[in-house]
């Protein structure tokens, strides 16, 4: 069944929405969809991420490094590396991918 990133986006008013859209062996990914007022959190997951922006722009802070990124830009973040999302534009889009 053909589905789209871009179709059913609900923009939350605070934080992020998280949508699981493939889950497998030891893949999963989700589709972010970010406010303009981020929730103040630490990650420190157990798995590894590779993230790409896919629409709007975001500021990051990995390991007390600032990062930003626009529409295109991915990143890789080892496993219990610690991170934050600082700044996202209201309606951002992201497609994150969980390696296990």
């Amino acid at each position: 069944m053909v589905k789209n990133i871009y179709k059913d986006i609900k923009i939350p008013e605070s934080g992020e929405m998280f949508e699981k859209l493939l889950e497998t062996k030891n893949v999963f990914i989700e589709r972010i969809v970010s406010s303009d007022k981020p929730e103040n959190k630490e990650y420190i997951q157990e798995q590894d991420e590779w993230v790409i922006l896919l629409k709007g722009k975001a500021e990051l802070e990995i390991k007390g490094e600032k990062i930003s990124l626009k529409e295109g830009d991915y990143i890789y973040i080892p496993s219990k590396t610690p991170h934050r999302v600082l700044k996202t534009e209201k309606g951002t889009i992201w497609l994150a991918v969980h390696i296990f």
